[in-house]
């Protein structure tokens, strides 16, 4: 029987379970609510204490992986990068990804800023769950961009034993492209070559280990939720919903904007075509992505829309689309600004020049550390917020409130990076002649 209850529970697709566990967390918690009312401090207090630990689990199980997650992408994506035979063309989609990274992180902060996703009361309702936000202090990150860029740089395995991500995210760069210069310097069949070649099997190998724990971890996820959705809205009550629909309005808005505007606009303004037309051939890469909430498993749809609808030259398409499944995280630049903007609003951080260039900085190299992998969002919001100063309780705080809207939101940014992957490799395709059609084919047929 019980077994039967299991396999039943499995074959529902996660994301309707995390839906499920959403949703019950939120009747549940509203009902803790009403009955505290009744029952006084003491009854909400014991609740939180049996209910919490099982999201704060979550929290910690996502803490543990994501610096493995990203120091193994970003070097296996980085070493993908074959710098001597693609030269300009790789710099080109390598500066094309950031600048639409940075581009996505200024729209995503000021469009939080306009819509403002802040919580009635925030002082009030911060003061039940945890004292007053303490000094900045996580990684000099109130000490300016200065002290800021200089932290970037540090010992790799002190980085990584501290849980410091930007210094991880910097040196994975880095290790990654050098070793895949070391490689062509050398080639392929020499001694070090080899070596070279087994050492980033081993990388990648060891990528594919992480993301089988992400599985693992996914599976725990409607637990987690509830636990988490339980425990915020038994302390908050109904004063989460406005926040919630702000949050999704604010995303949700910024995505579409990025697909159905921005990205039209900068095909049109660079290859000089109609550029819906463009879109309509990527359509399926974008609804694809909307349903697995995955980068990396849209790959497939996207090298088949690359070579039989773009007509993009496999050399290309075959490095620049698995790079940007790894690093161009558009979607995630919008998505990761609204919830610090939330947080600050919470727990009254300032939010000046310094903080705002700190919060751009972190948001798009965190974007970076993605991963292509259902949910990556929700791994790099601890290093974004962290960032901006608060402390391990408030992080799990906001870091709750994400990880129970993340399904729904995560749908929407994923098709917004893989539409900007597909846009990616049609705009440094066209420009740099590396289209079938401007070889003698037949141009695609709509």
């Amino acid at each position: 029987m019980l077994k039967k209850v299991f396999s039943g529970y499995f074959a529902v697709p996660l994301v309707w379970r995390v839906v499920a566990g959403f949703v019950l967390g939120i009747a549940a918690g509203i009902l803790c609510s009403l009955l505290a009312e009744h029952y006084g401090d003491p009854f909400l207090a014991r609740i939180t204490e049996i209910v919490s630990p099982f999201g704060t689990v979550l929290i910690a199980m996502l803490k543990m992986v994501v610096i493995p997650i990203i120091f193994f992408s970003l070097v296996s994506g980085a070493a993908s990068l074959p710098v001597r035979k693609f030269g300009r063309l790789g710099a080109s989609v390598l500066g094309w990804y950031f600048l639409t990274s940075l581009f996505a992180g200024v729209f995503g902060i000021a469009l939080a800023a306009a819509m403002n996703p802040a919580m009635e009361n925030a002082a009030h309702l911060s003061a039940k769950f945890m004292p007053q936000v303490s000094t900045m202090k996580m990684h000099g990150a109130g000490e300016g961009p200065a002290a800021f860029i200089s932290n970037l740089f540090m010992n790799p395995f002190q980085a990584l034993s501290e849980g410091r991500f930007l210094p991880v995210i910097v040196f994975s760069i880095l290790f990654g492209l050098a070793a895949r210069i070391v490689l062509d310097r050398n080639g392929e069949d020499s001694p070090v070559g080899k070596s070279m070649d087994r050492m980033l099997e081993l990388f990648d190998a060891a990528q594919k280990a992480c993301f089988q724990i992400i599985d693992w971890v996914m599976e725990y996820f409607p637990i987690g939720v509830f636990a988490l959705t339980t425990t915020n809205f038994a302390i908050y009550g109904t004063d989460l919903f406005g926040p919630y629909m702000r949050i999704a309005l604010c995303v949700i808005t910024g995505v579409l904007l990025m697909i159905f505007l921005i990205y039209p606009v900068l095909l049109l303004l660079l290859c000089r075509e109609n550029p819906y037309r463009i879109m309509n051939r990527i359509k399926e890469a974008i609804v694809t992505a909307f349903l697995t909430r995955s980068s990396a498993a849209t790959l497939p749809v996207s090298f088949r829309i690359a070579k039989e609808k773009l007509h993009v030259r496999e050399e290309l398409s075959s490095f620049a689309l698995p790079l940007g499944a790894t690093i161009n995280m558009d979607g995630v630049c919008i998505h990761l600004p609204v919830f610090a903007i939330l947080a600050a609003n919470l727990f009254d951080l300032p939010l000046g020049t310094s903080q705002l260039a700190v919060l751009l900085i972190s948001v798009v190299f965190a974007s970076v550390g993605a991963g292509g992998i259902p949910g990556g969002s929700v791994f790099l919001l601890f290093m974004v917020l962290e960032n901006l100063g608060l402390d391990d309780a408030q992080v799990a705080t906001v870091a709750a409130l994400a990880i129970g809207i993340n399904p729904l939101l995560d749908m929407f940014e994923t098709a917004c990076n893989v539409t900007g992957d597909n846009v990616c490799n049609y705009i440094v395709g066209k420009r740099g002649g590396m289209l079938e059609t401007e070889q003698g084919d037949h141009a695609p047929h709509e």
